[in-house]
Parts: C-alpha cells; sequence; structure tokens
C-alpha cells in the first residue's frame, strides 16, 4: 500500500490522460471506482466535499437515523478514548454516505475541517470519487484506501478504511463506519476494527429490532388469541408481516376468491409500504382498505400496525382509535356509526350529512380527542369520491422539512438521502379521493402559499420536479385552534383560511353532551372487553355517576383510555366507582361530590382503644382524601380492599360512602 504510492500515482495521472495504463500496484477495486468516477463527471481535482448541510436539515437526518446513532452510540464514545492519541477519527455516515457524527483525535480537527470531514458532509462516491466511505457504500464490502488511490487530488494526503452497517433483517445498507487520518497514520489493522465496530452495531440493531418485536407481539396477544373471527395479521415498523392467527390464511383464500387480484395466501410474502414517520402505509394492495388497519403506538412510539380481514366481507368492521366516539351500524349512512343523541352533536352529524354530498373543503372544528378523525372518515364515506383513497396526515407531528415531502412528494435526487424513484405526496395518494389534515393549524406559515397553489390550480410539484401532476381530492381539515383569531395574529394566511373553511362543522366537547356518556360507556365497554379477549363486563350506576361528573377534558379519546384502564383492572364482572382512576376522583374539575362523614363521625368510639380510634381517624381520613375510592384508600394505607372493608364495617364507617359495597367476611 503505501510502498505502492508512486506507481498508484503514476497510473492516476495516466488514467485521467486517457491513456490505457497496466499496474500490478492498482488493486482490482481501484480500478473499478475510478472507471465509475470518471462515467459519472467526478471532478479529479476536487479538493475537498461538498459543504456541510443545514443544521436544520441535518437535525431531521439524525432524527430519522435516530436507531442507527442510538446502536452506534456506546461504540462511537468508546472511540473517543481508543483514537484520541492516533491522529485519527471514526465517522458514522448514513445509508447515503453523509456524515452523522465522528469522534477521536482532536488534533485532527482543523485537517478534517479543510476537505470537509464533517457532520453533515456528503462522502459519497459520486461526490468526493474513490473514497473509503462512498466506495464501501458502492460495493457493500469492507475498503481500505490509502492515499494515492483516492480520485480526487485534494484527499490524496489521507488513508481511510470502511465497512458498512447493513439492516440485521434484510441486508439493507443503513450507514458505513470509517477511520481516517492523514497518510502517515495508515495501519493495516484500521481495516479489522471498522469491520468489528460494524459487527457491534449491527448487533445492537438486531437487539433492538427483537425489543421492538417482542413489544409489538406483546401488545397484540390479545387480538392474535382472540375468540374472534376475523383473521388478524401484524405488520412490523417496516411492514414485515411477523405473525398471524389461524383465520388469517381462510380470510386471504376468501379474499382471492371474490375479487381475484390476490397472489396467493402465503403470509411470509406479505409486505406493507410502511413507513415509521407515517400514519399509514402509502399504498395498499388493491384488496386491503384502509379501515381495516390499525397503528400500533406504545409511549407515543409506533411499533407496527394490524390488519383485521373482518370475516363477513359484507360488513368491515373499524378497530376503535385514539379519536373514535363512532360504532359500526347496520345501513348505508356512514352517520350511523356516530354515537349520541344530543341535541348539539345530532346538528353537527346533520350538517355533516348534508356537506358529505358536495366536495366542498369542510373544516371540523373541536377540541383534541372529540372525534374530528370519525367526522372525516364519515364525510369520506358518505361522499361521491368515497372509491378513492382517504389519506390522512397531521400537521403537527413533523418538522418543516419533513411536513414538505409529506404533502408534496419528491423526486429521485431531489435532496441527500432522497429514496430512490422519488416518494409520491399525501396530496397525491388522495387524487380521487379525501385529503384529510388534522391541525391545519400547525402548517408553517411559508409553506401555506405553496399548499393554497395546489387547491387554486389543481396541480402539485413534487419537490426536485418542473412537471406539474394534476390532482382533484376533496379537503377536510380539522382544527383544535381558533384560526380567525390566528389570521388577525399573522401566523395563518387569511387567503388559506378561506380556502379551507368554505364550510366548517363544530363537535361539541364531551362535557358538553354528559347525556351521552352512560351510552358512550357502555359501547366502549362491550368493544374494547371483546379486543381484550374479556367476558362481557357492565359498569355499575355509581361508576356511571362519575363518570358522568368528570370534566373530560381529553374527550372520547380520554373516556376510552379510562375504560379500558378500567377492563384491565376489575376484577368482577361489574366496573364500580372503586374501579375509577384516581385521577378521575381527585380532579379539580371533577363535579363528584366530595365526601361527607356522619356527625360526630371524628369523635373517639366508645370501646375502642386509643390505638384503634387513632386507627379509625386514619381510616376516616384517607377515605375522604380519596372520595370513596376504596382501591385508593387500600394503597394509600398499605392494606388489602378486602381489611378496608372490614375496618368500615368494625369502626362503623360503613355510610360515609353512600353506595359503597358491604364487604361480607
Amino acid at each position: 500500500m503505501p510502498e505502492n504510492d508512486d506507481k498508484v500515482m503514476t497510473s492516476w495521472e495516466r488514467f485521467l490522460g486517457g491513456s490505457e495504463f497496466g499496474s500490478d500496484a492498482l488493486r482490482r477495486l481501484v480500478d473499478d471506482s475510478w472507471r465509475r468516477c470518471l462515467g459519472h463527471s467526478v471532478d479529479p481535482q476536487r479538493a475537498q466535499a461538498p459543504p456541510p448541510m443545514r443544521e436544520d436539515s441535518l437535525h431531521s437526518l439524525r432524527d430519522d437515523c435516530r436507531e442507527l446513532l442510538e446502536a452506534s452510540q456506546p461504540v462511537m464514545a468508546s472511540a473517543r478514548e481508543l483514537l484520541a492519541e492516533t491522529g485519527t477519527v471514526m465517522v458514522l455516515t448514513d445509508g447515503a454516505g453523509v456524515i452523522l457524527n465522528l469522534e477521536g483525535d482532536p488534533r485532527l480537527r482543523d485537517a478534517a475541517a479543510n476537505i470537509h470531514l464533517l457532520s453533515g458532509a456528503t462522502w459519497s462516491e459520486m461526490e468526493c470519487g474513490t473514497n473509503a466511505i462512498g466506495t464501501a457504500i458502492e460495493i457493500g464490502q469492507p475498503v481500505q484506501i490509502h492515499s494515492a488511490e483516492h480520485f480526487c487530488s485534494g484527499i490524496k494526503r489521507w488513508s481511510c478504511s470502511a465497512n458498512v452497517i447493513r439492516d440485521p433483517y434484510d441486508g439493507a445498507i443503513l450507514g458505513a463506519v470509517d477511520v481516517s487520518g492523514l497518510s502517515d497514520t495508515f495501519n493495516r489493522h484500521s481495516l479489522a476494527l471498522v469491520v468489528a465496530t460494524a459487527d457491534r452495531i449491527e448487533n445492537r440493531l438486531a437487539q433492538q429490532e427483537m425489543d421492538f418485536r417482542l413489544r409489538l407481539l406483546d401488545h397484540c396477544m390479545d387480538r392474535l388469541s382472540g375468540s374472534s373471527t376475523d383473521g388478524v395479521i401484524v405488520f412490523d415498523r417496516r411492514g414485515r408481516a411477523v405473525k398471524a392467527n389461524g383465520a388469517a390464511t381462510d380470510a386471504l383464500i376468501d379474499l382471492q376468491r371474490e375479487r381475484g387480484d390476490v397472489s396467493g395466501a402465503d403470509l411470509s410474502g406479505l409486505r406493507l409500504n410502511w413507513r415509521k414517520e407515517a400514519q399509514l402505509p402509502d399504498r395498499l394492495p388493491p384488496w386491503m382498505r384502509r379501515e381495516w388497519l390499525e397503528p400500533i403506538v406504545t409511549d407515543g412510539e409506533r411499533l407496527g400496525i394490524v390488519l383485521r380481514l373482518p370475516a363477513r366481507r359484507a360488513a368491515p368492521s373499524r378497530p376503535l382509535g385514539p379519536d373514535t366516539g363512532a360504532k359500526a351500524a347496520g345501513g348505508d349512512d356512514a352517520f350511523s356509526r356516530i354515537i349520541g343523541e344530543a341535541p348539539s352533536l345530532r346538528h353537527a352529524i346533520g350538517r355533516a350529512r348534508q356537506l358529505a354530498k358536495s366536495r366542498a373543503p369542510v373544516l371540523l372544528l373541536g377540541e383534541t380527542g372529540v372525534g374530528k378523525d370519525v367526522f372525516a372518515q364519515c364525510l369520506h364515506t358518505g361522499s361521491a369520491g368515497r372509491d378513492g383513497a382517504f389519506v390522512a396526515l397531521n400537521c403537527g407531528g413533523f418538522s418543516r422539512e419533513l411536513l414538505t415531502s409529506e404533502l408534496f412528494g419528491y423526486a429521485e435526487g431531489a435532496f441527500t438521502g432522497a429514496r430512490r424513484g422519488g416518494m409520491i405526496g399525501k396530496i397525491e395518494a388522495a387524487d380521487g379521493g379525501t385529503l384529510f389534515l388534522d391541525e391545519i393549524g400547525e402548517m408553517p406559515k411559508d409553506l401555506q402559499p405553496h399548499f393554497l397553489r395546489v387547491l387554486e390550480s389543481g396541480e402539485v410539484y413534487r419537490i426536485g420536479e418542473t412537471r406539474p401532476r394534476k390532482v382533484n381530492f376533496r379537503l377536510v381539515a380539522a382544527t383544535n385552534r381558533d384560526l380567525r383569531r390566528e389570521v388577525e395574529e399573522g401566523r395563518f394566511r387569511m387567503d388559506l383560511f378561506y380556502r379551507v373553511a368554505v364550510t366548517s362543522i363544530a363537535i361539541p366537547a364531551l362535557r358538553e353532551r354528559a347525556a351521552d356518556i352512560p351510552y358512550l360507556a357502555e359501547h366502549l365497554v362491550q368493544e374494547l372487553a371483546k379486543r381484550q379477549g374479556l367476558l362481557p363486563r357492565r359498569l355499575s350506576p355509581r361508576a356511571i355517576e362519575v363518570l358522568q361528573a368528570y370534566a373530560w377534558p381529553g374527550n372520547v379519546r380520554e373516556l376510552r383510555n379510562v375504560i379500558e384502564g378500567m377492563l384491565l383492572v376489575a376484577e368482577g364482572e361489574e366496573l364500580s366507582e372503586a374501579d375509577v382512576p384516581d385521577e378521575i376522583w381527585t380532579a379539580p374539575d371533577s363535579g363528584i361530590v366530595p365526601l361527607v362523614a356522619p356527625p360526630g363521625a371524628a369523635e373517639p368510639m366508645r370501646g375502642l382503644t386509643g390505638m384503634e380510634n387513632a386507627e379509625r381517624l386514619a381510616l376516616l381520613r384517607a377515605m375522604q382524601a380519596h372520595r370513596g375510592n376504596v382501591t385508593a384508600v387500600a394503597r394509600d394505607l398499605g392494606i388489602a380492599k378486602s381489611t378496608v372493608y372490614a375496618k368500615l364495617r368494625r369502626f362503623g364507617l360503613e355510610g360515609v360512602v353512600e353506595g359503597v359495597r358491604k364487604f361480607q367476611i
């Protein structure tokens, strides 16, 4: 290697001069790389990599590569110590050769900066010619490039070794790890170091993926093992089918017979175009319907998706989502799914039913959790465009750059890291159907005129393209903000406001229709019990009173979460007030009447010792503090619920809580 520098340099000069050359000193992989560089018109006189990307773009890229960075973090941290005095640095890149992080000898900082060996810079072969990072990614193998072997003259003072990091499940190249230094730091063992380092990172990625998969399967076990006749298939966060119940194969065969467009019932071959930042897959097979899909999210992290294939093709059911305030009902009226008889809700439904007949934009107004997505689905199902796709996007869930890509899509090569073949945007995906933009008030103001142009012209430009694409979709937008005030304060464009708010529907908060809570709660109990594979349950009258008295700031979404929690901890067939979570009882804005002890209840009781009277007073105060929630009292005092009931009886405090069940010893 170093001993051949002069011969390699002579070969490079002859190569650039157009002469055929031959030298035992020039390795085949270097020869092949030089020819690729020449074919891509790489400038051999280039002195450095292109300038690093902007900080906001780098932040977005690191967010996309979060798992790779997490897996490599301890490895890179050890490199800081290992390479501190060696005159070299260890570099981590993404699959396109963009540097995500580097650690090592700080004395190399200035020399590295001169050639843009910096975070955010691109070191692909197409940009920088032959170099260990770009060439390793190009050929998918470990590479050591020394001095004159580099294609670009400005990098020929360097020596580098790199190996690719692969996805442990499908072998796709996720990035590369490289050790670089000036030519005098050449060490044949550097190649072994990057190979071992890449293996360590891949092993950590495999463990991460296994943890994700175990969490996904644990979360979906009730769906897979339930008594439902529906076919259930669980896909991981990358769209791979990982588990199915016994009915899934039969359901697929049934679909094959009905539609004739399913290529067999091989579950292992099923794949969805599933991206972690998207709400649902971009495109579905023609036999699959979006309402059969349920994203699985825990602690704000998307683990995968569940496909439920209805046993009866004629009446597919939609799994309960976070905002669900609806049920599947018979008949052709899409809005018959929505539960409630409150006048304000019926008015909203009536208005939506009328607007569903047109293609005019609709703005849904309401607090978080009231069920705006359910109304949007119903508007789509009841419209003339119901045969098209229903495409949803939350404008508040992305950075400005990601939201732009999600909305408009992009062409191949539009920016560093762009997917091969480009990507279709949500606007295009909704062509012929409905585009639902949730939290539209969160759309960045500088992006608003571009979206307005789409609404006015019916054309969309992908990022990096100059050719418009015709689109025709029905827009349904939603917000929990006062958009008129946002316009007045300069955060939302007036012209866009009048475009998206041609018509509006105000969806009432749950506290404004408290009379509907018993019906909605009972429906959720039955649906969630079935979903969790539990026996049918019922709510006690007192529990319903408590739920009705609460203000429900999180609306239907919060009610659903509370009901599900009660089902999971309840012991009997009836969900009582004791199963209602503490936060409902103790909420400052709760309308639940505090418990009042009978006159004289706090006075010492005859026949009891001083210690027993002290115990009685502690129990009384705990009952009052927790408003009669026996479960909370037991937890607070560190005793069993059965002991609480026994002591209430012994100390004559049974009347403190109206409706508290008597415990028979």
